[in-house]
């Protein structure tokens, strides 16, 4: 199954768009998550204390652990956020938040090293930028690492656009040219 995860708040999303492109040439069937229809607990004491219990108990029937389960089994992940503010929207951090379960998305050895327990061999991040200062280490970066060393995904690809804001830029041009390439 290949998992769609949205986290693009516009409904003209260019980020979107391009996903919808990419989905389209896979011919795949897909489970999307629109991150913001989903009303996220507020990760405060208490729902850590609950949280906590419950994953020392080994006890993963709870519905707070649906979307780390979903993560988990997905075969194949495709993230759509936008590049904002040096990373990406904050509901995107939040989805993170919930799917970072120990014992579903990933375990760790007795030297406290990650190991990951995700079924997808691969996770592509599609993203479009404004202007042309796109430093990967920020939105992509992040989550290439969480990907690769806590989830067990191997491979990370990047989808990206840039310049799209920039004062005469064609964006239909922009954002054909990377189609053309997907």
């Amino acid at each position: 199954m290949v998992l769609f995860i949205n986290a693009c708040v516009r409904k003209e999303s260019r980020t979107k768009d391009l996903a919808d492109h990419l989905l389209s040439k896979l011919n795949e069937p897909y489970k999307e998550i629109y991150l913001n229809s989903i009303n996220f607990p507020l990760v405060d004491e208490d729902f850590l204390s609950r949280r906590d219990r419950l994953i020392a108990d080994q006890n993963f029937s709870d519905p707070m652990f649906d979307l780390a389960k979903q993560f988990a089994e997905a075969d194949n992940i495709i993230i759509a956020a936008p590049f904002w503010d040096l990373s990406f929207p904050a509901v995107l951090k939040q989805y993170f938040e919930q799917i970072n379960v120990r014992g579903i998305t990933f375990s760790y050895t007795p030297e406290g090293i990650p190991i990951g327990l995700c079924r997808a061999k691969c996770l592509t991040y599609v993203t479009t930028v404004g202007g042309n200062y796109f430093p990967e280490e920020y939105g992509a970066g992040y989550v290439k690492t969480l990907a690769q060393s806590f989830y067990g995904i191997s491979e990370f690809r990047l989808i990206k656009v840039t310049g799209l804001d920039i004062i005469g830029a064609d964006v239909d041009i922009i954002i054909d040219s990377v189609k053309n390439e997907i």
